[in-house]
């Protein structure tokens, strides 16, 4: 049976979604897999796709519904592992250095960070799995901040099941009308990069005006 041909009838068949149907009509589940740590790895590749797809898969019979959820779990773990380990050989020293070097910003502020995510990391790593974009980027701070391999590796697990399991299901429900889920899915993409941009932006702001009113700063003018 040729997922490519059935997944996308009205589409060209060499976007995103062809090269993962490609991918399972290749591999099976081990297809989707690997689609889906390459992901992780490469963020802009959507995940909104790639697993709605490997659900129409399973409901077209093409592979298993366990082993579509049982690969893409597999390997969204083996891709945030990798950044895992990204984190860790990059460092904090090193992490420290070049953070000292950027404008607008202290030491202090890295060090509060590193202090939340002490705090925090458990539930960042575990829900950040469920997020558009953070859901690989999560994975670098814990390799930074050395939290415990086993550790990181079950929450990884965990979490990525759950957001596998939505986004699997939905392509397997929907059946030819899989594509829908990346409709929904990229609006909570876009905002999620829409708040983080202003967030961004605010702290800039708010770190502009304490530098310009810093009695340092009104001296040296």
């Amino acid at each position: 049976m040729n997922l490519t041909a059935l997944a996308l009838p009205h589409e060209p068949a060499d976007g995103i979604a062809g090269w993962a149907a490609g991918l399972v009509d290749a591999l099976g589940g081990p297809g989707a897999g690997l689609a889906i740590a390459l992901e992780n790895l490469f963020p802009p590749l959507p995940s909104e796709v790639i697993l709605p797809l490997t659900g129409f898969a399973a409901g077209r019979g093409v592979i298993t519904l366990a082993s579509a959820l049982f690969w893409t779990t597999l390997g969204s773990v083996a891709g945030a592992a990798l950044l895992y380990w990204t984190g860790v050989l990059f460092g904090r020293a090193r992490m420290y250095a070049i953070w000292s070097a950027l404008p607008l910003v202290k030491t202090s502020d890295l060090e509060r960070t590193e202090r939340w995510f002490a705090r925090h990391g458990t539930k960042a790593v575990f829900f950040g799995r469920m997020v558009p974009v953070f859901r690989s980027l999560i994975s670098v701070p814990a390799g930074l901040e050395r939290m415990p391999l086993p550790v990181f590796l079950l929450l990884t697990t965990l979490g990525s099941l759950v957001w596998n399991t939505a986004l699997v299901m939905a392509g397997y429900w929907l059946g030819d009308r899989w594509d829908t889920v990346e409709t929904y899915v990229g609006v909570l993409s876009k905002a999620v990069l829409v708040l983080a941009g202003a967030a961004l932006a605010l702290y800039l702001v708010i770190r502009v005006r304490s530098r310009n009113s810093s009695p340092q700063h009104r001296r040296s003018a």
